[in-house]
């Protein structure tokens, strides 16, 4: 199969990077990567170009990793507070998802933040309050403490009990509410 070098101009999941050189079959460069302007073929011309884009490509990714250890440094200072529906017993109903989070801190602080950067082991499925992990940049990692919150009030144990029904004894459906001989031992 027929192999062409081209040089990317910008970024392709999967391939690499804008400025990178890199070897594709042919027919791929020929009929995808250059039409959608994503690559241009390996000439005299265009690799005087590549030193150009690697310069843009170096301070693009300067000012990236300065304004995301910024951003970082700034959200690991904040706690967002999220009010979920919870039932009489203080459970929640659903959970907070990474996408939730990233709602809270567009509305609440005007932050607009990618969910994909918000990691979470698992979504949370509890009330209290949680350090999530910021993956905002590969190099720039940071925390934001999230509190939830119930937005019906959750009552106190005496009202708990107040309200309750008064227990009654249940009989075993199996052994016709005898006692076994050990229980009998032990009594």
């Amino acid at each position: 199969m027929a192999k062409s070098e081209v040089i990317l101009i910008q970024n392709v999941v999967g391939l690499g990077g804008e400025s990178d050189q890199v070897k594709v079959s042919s027919g791929y460069a020929r009929n995808y990567l250059v039409p959608q302007g994503m690559a241009v073929p390996v000439t005299h011309a265009n690799k005087r170009r590549l030193e150009v884009l690697r310069q843009k490509r170096a301070e693009r990714e300067a000012h990236e990793l300065n304004s995301m250890s910024e951003l970082g440094r700034s959200l690991s200072k904040v706690t967002i507070t999220l009010l979920v529906k919870t039932g009489e017993d203080g459970k929640m109903f659903g959970s907070v998802t990474a996408g939730t989070i990233a709602d809270a801190l567009k509305t609440q602080l005007d932050v607009a933040l990618d969910k994909r950067k918000i990691h979470l082991e698992r979504p949370i499925h509890a009330l209290g309050e949680f350090d999530i992990e910021l993956r905002l940049h590969p190099e720039v990692k940071s925390s934001l403490k999230v509190v939830v919150n119930s937005n019906t009030p959750i009552p106190s144990p005496e009202e708990v009990a107040k309200s309750a029904p008064p227990k009654t004894e249940k009989r075993s459906a199996r052994g016709g509410g005898r006692k076994s001989v050990v229980e009998e031992a032990k009594a």
